[in-house]
């Protein structure tokens, strides 16, 4: 199937083919249609497939089919209109992403494009505005402020995009997702797109979604097929120097590393460019521009190794990825998905490793049972391996580091020592209770009056025991 095929307006197929693209991918082939005949979609599949493409295509042949011929782009570009497409993502650098899409699929339509994100000064945002857009492209937290403050209006929306809307979901953006949709018409289109779906994104789809086409182009929480994964179990104080000799490999290209925290990322950086690595981070607490800067040096090829949070790295759709490395283990399994989705991208091959201390080798299992795979155990860093026999001798112990607050002699309580300890204990509460009532005794003999005076006093002086008596 080509994208004549779909039956796209002919500006449209003509930009996708200067892109060098030549046939629809599955979830493109399978979405298109259905989006043009105006139908709700519940669309899954893995990261890199073209999710942007399936979504993008049919809402730019819609709006531009609605141009009147006769007034051309003059007539259609008046000023200060309001958006007729809707798309919320997680991250900026979705949004800029998606947006970039737009703009390159749309160049010989007659349509205006803007987006807008946190993070940066709002007044070229709004100016855009105010010229009037056909498709805004948003993160739901600056979406609703400038709605509050009344340079957005959504009474014209007749497509609503929700692009990983899992990951909106775990951020925490449902209330502002509800926010956003109340103010939207009833009668519109909504199309949903993730790489995962989860209960609550079904039972989210299910309330906003009229009569939706399902689409799995592959099971879900699967992994690419052309993902090579590795894990190496080594100590968590070892991860760092792991990392630097994985990253002194001749075939290492390309490489994007995931930590759990922003600041793990920052002091992981500051590591690897101590030992001579091109390396920047990417993350929440970044700059717009420290983080543009960043991306740009990750495509370019001058930064050769990104260090990323989770929610950051959303937005990163970079190819010739050969390597991602998730330095901290992600806690929900679907989030690996998503990590080591960012290689093998547009039919490429790539390789993911994983470091992994003793105290994720939980999270190692729930990844395993969810991928319904076995991941393979990775050699060359013996000397940096978690040896459980070696840390038992370390501690002391018979082959097993012990637990804190055990000791060898038998649970807590027992032996001899923890039995002194009780009766020391026991001893020292009475000494306690003993010297607390001698205190109070004192009291009691050294300060009559105080005491009588706290009992209370009757007019005319008299406390109120003289005067029962």
């Amino acid at each position: 199937m080509s994208f004549d095929a779909l039956r796209l307006s002919t500006p449209i197929v003509r930009a996708v083919a200067s892109e060098g693209y030549e046939n629809p991918t599955p979830i493109q082939a399978q979405a298109i249609p259905p989006a043009l005949e105006g139908r709700d979609i519940f669309g899954c599949a893995q990261t890199g497939t073209g999710k942007t493409c399936a979504f993008a295509l049919p809402i730019l042949h819609q709006l531009a089919g609605d141009i009147e011929p006769d007034k051309g782009r003059q007539g259609r570009l008046r000023r200060g209109r309001a958006p007729r497409a809707l798309v919320l993502c997680p991250t900026r650098e979705l949004a800029s992403q998606i947006f970039d899409s737009f703009v390159t699929y749309g160049r010989q339509l007659p349509l205006r494009h803007a987006v807008i994100f946190g993070g940066v000064n709002q007044r070229p945002q709004v100016r855009k505005l105010e010229a009037g857009v056909d498709v805004l492209i948003a993160t739901p937290g600056r979406l609703l402020d400038l709605m509050n403050q009344g340079y957005v209006r959504l009474d014209d929306v007749e497509c609503l995009v929700l692009d990983e809307a899992d990951r909106m979901l775990d951020m925490g953006f449902i209330h502002d997702i509800r926010r956003v949709t109340s103010q939207l018409p009833e009668k519109r289109q909504t199309l949903f797109f993730s790489a995962t779906a989860s209960k609550e994104i079904r039972k989210l789809a299910a309330a906003m979604l009229q009569n939706p086409v399902r689409i799995d182009v592959t099971p879900e929480a699967t992994t690419a097929d052309m993902v090579e994964q590795w894990v190496y179990m080594v100590r968590k104080q070892n991860k760092a120097t792991a990392l630097q000799r994985i990253l002194s490999g001749e075939d290492i290209g390309r490489t994007l590393v995931f930590t759990r925290t922003k600041h793990g990322a920052d002091r992981l950086v500051r590591v690897l460019r101590r030992s001579s690595h091109a390396a920047e981070a990417i993350h929440g607490n970044k700059s717009q521009n420290a983080r543009t800067r960043a991306m740009n040096g990750f495509r370019s090829g001058q930064v050769r190794v990104l260090v990323a949070t989770d929610i950051a790295a959303r937005g990163i759709d970079v190819d010739e990825v050969t390597h991602v490395v998730n330095y901290d283990m992600p806690v929900d399994s679907e989030t690996y998905v998503h990590r080591i989705g960012r290689t093998a991208r547009a039919g490429a091959s790539g390789v993911a490793l994983s470091l992994c201390d003793t105290e994720e080798i939980g999270l190692l299992r729930a990844i395993e049972r969810r991928t319904r795979s076995s991941i393979r155990v990775g050699a060359g860093l013996d000397d940096l391996i978690y040896d459980h026999a070696a840390e038992g001798r370390e501690a002391g112990g018979r082959g097993r580091p012990q637990k804190k607050g055990r000791r060898p002699g038998g649970p807590r309580g027992s032996g001899r020592r923890n039995g002194t300890r009780s009766a020391n204990r026991e001893n020292g509460s009475a000494d306690r209770s003993r010297r607390r009532e001698n205190e109070h005794a004192s009291d009691r003999r050294s300060t009559p009056k105080r005491r009588s005076r706290s009992q209370g006093k009757r007019p005319g002086g008299r406390s109120s025991r003289a005067s029962r008596s």
